[in-house]
């Protein structure tokens, strides 16, 4: 499969470790803080587009739902709360963000109904057709390798069921656009420092984003991932986007 150039960035340049090990020890680095820089870097945004997203899902009547990139479980609590699933399950490679989302699990009583487990998206450890509905948070920038994932994702889903992706995208507007750049460049990786004690973290984030094949071209990448009916939305003046697709 064909790589990209976003699949090429790592968040430390110096090292030899693949994106993969790179991304893993990244977020266990961050894990602590990341909720409060999510919420503080997007301005509380960030829960908008999270709902917005798993809206797109309530077409489908989904009994079990996977999340890959869980982090936290942000998105997994949210989705239960909203959709009402009988059963979520969230992998991610960083078990040091994975350890939080316990706990918020736990403190709401769903363990129950949602579970998280160590798991790549290049290989996710479940059968075919064991899905019968996806979503993916921010989270398909870090893949090592975005057509393998998607494929991966492909396979694990029902036929008739809907992935849901939620990434960063740049703006196009010319007023808006410098201030967002300069927002990400310097003021994002310098915060991130003060409050995470990585600035290589957040500047690999804004980094991943302009790399990233987004648009058009990754609705194209859905589709020769085998997925149809592909689209998106973009939203507070084109920094996120909501990607929709079915198998």
């Amino acid at each position: 499969m064909s790589q990209f150039a976003h699949d090429k960035v790592v968040p430390y340049s110096q090292s030899n470790a693949e994106k993969k090990e790179q991304v893993a020890s990244m977020f266990d680095s961050i894990a602590k803080r990341y909720d409060f820089l999510n919420r503080f870097l997007s301005l509380g945004i960030d829960q908008g587009w999270r709902k917005k997203a798993i809206a797109h899902l309530k077409d489908k009547k989904i009994k079990h739902l996977l999340d890959i990139a869980t982090g936290t479980a942000d998105m997994a609590l949210m989705a239960y709360r909203l959709l009402q699933p009988e059963k979520i399950t969230g992998i991610d490679i960083s078990e040091g963000m994975m350890q939080y989302g316990r706990i918020k699990i736990e403190n709401k009583g769903l363990s129950d109904k949602i579970q998280l487990s160590l798991g790549d998206s290049t290989v996710i450890p479940f059968e075919e057709s064991m899905f019968d509905g996806a979503m993916v948070a921010f989270g398909v920038r870090n893949f090592a390798n975005l057509e393998k994932g998607l494929a991966e994702i492909h396979r694990v889903l029902t036929p008739g069921s809907k992935i849901v992706i939620l990434e960063f995208s740049q703006p196009s507007s010319f007023w808006f656009k410098p201030i967002y750049t300069f927002y990400m460049k310097w003021i994002t990786p310098s915060i991130g420092k003060i409050f995470s004690g990585n600035k290589e973290a957040y500047a690999y984030l804004n980094e991943s984003v302009i790399a990233f094949p987004e648009g058009a071209a990754f609705l194209t990448i859905l589709e020769q991932a085998g997925f149809k009916n592909v689209s998106q939305e973009k939203l507070s003046l084109g920094i996120c986007s909501i990607y929709c697709a079915s198998k």
